[in-house]
C-alpha cells in the first residue's frame, strides 16, 4: 500500500491510500478517482516528502497524541447530544433490549402510554417502522454498555 498526496483541478488537497503507483495511475485514467472536496476527477499526484523507514528503533517510542486537550471545551453538537441525553434519562423509561416489545404494546394500546428508550436489531426496527409504531434512533448507548 502506498499514501499519495493529491491534488485537484480546483487546487484541493487531500490524500488516498492506493495498491501501487500503476493502480492510481489505472484508477485516475479511468476516472475513479475524485477529490474528497470537490468531486473533480481531474486529480493529481501532489509534491510530497518522501517517507523512510530506518532499521534503528528509537530509545523511547513516540507519544501517543491526546484525541482532545481535557480543557478544550465540549463543541455544539456535543453539548446538544448531551442536553437530549439528560432529557431522554430524565423523561422517558429506558427498557433494553425489550425496546420493540414495549414500543409495539404501547402503540396497540396494551401498555400504558409513556417515553421509552432502548435497544433493538436493525429487522425489528425496521418492522417497527413499516408498522407505523413511531420510532427514531438516539446518537448516543446507555452509559453502562460503552466500550
Amino acid at each position: 500500500m502506498i499514501q499519495f498526496t493529491l491534488k485537484c483541478a480546483n487546487d484541493h488537497r487531500f490524500d488516498s491510500w492506493f495498491q501501487s503507483g500503476a493502480a492510481f495511475e489505472k484508477l485516475r485514467a479511468a476516472q475513479m478517482v475524485g477529490c474528497a472536496v470537490c468531486g473533480s476527477t481531474d486529480v493529481n499526484k501532489a509534491m510530497m516528502a518522501p517517507r523512510v523507514s530506518t532499521v534503528e528503533t528509537p530509545d523511547t517510542p513516540p507519544a501517543k497524541p491526546k484525541l482532545r486537550d481535557p480543557a478544550t471545551p465540549p463543541s455544539a453538537a456535543e453539548q446538544a447530544i448531551a442536553a437530549l441525553r439528560t432529557y431522554v434519562e430524565t423523561h422517558s423509561d429506558y427498557v433494553g433490549g425489550n425496546f420493540a416489545t414495549e414500543a409495539r404494546a404501547i402503540h396497540t394500546g396494551d401498555a400504558p402510554q409513556r417515553l421509552i428508550w432502548g435497544k433493538t436489531r436493525g429487522d425489528e426496527a425496521k418492522k417497527l417502522i413499516e408498522d407505523g409504531v413511531p420510532i427514531a434512533p438516539l446518537p448516543f448507548t446507555p452509559k453502562g454498555e460503552t466500550n
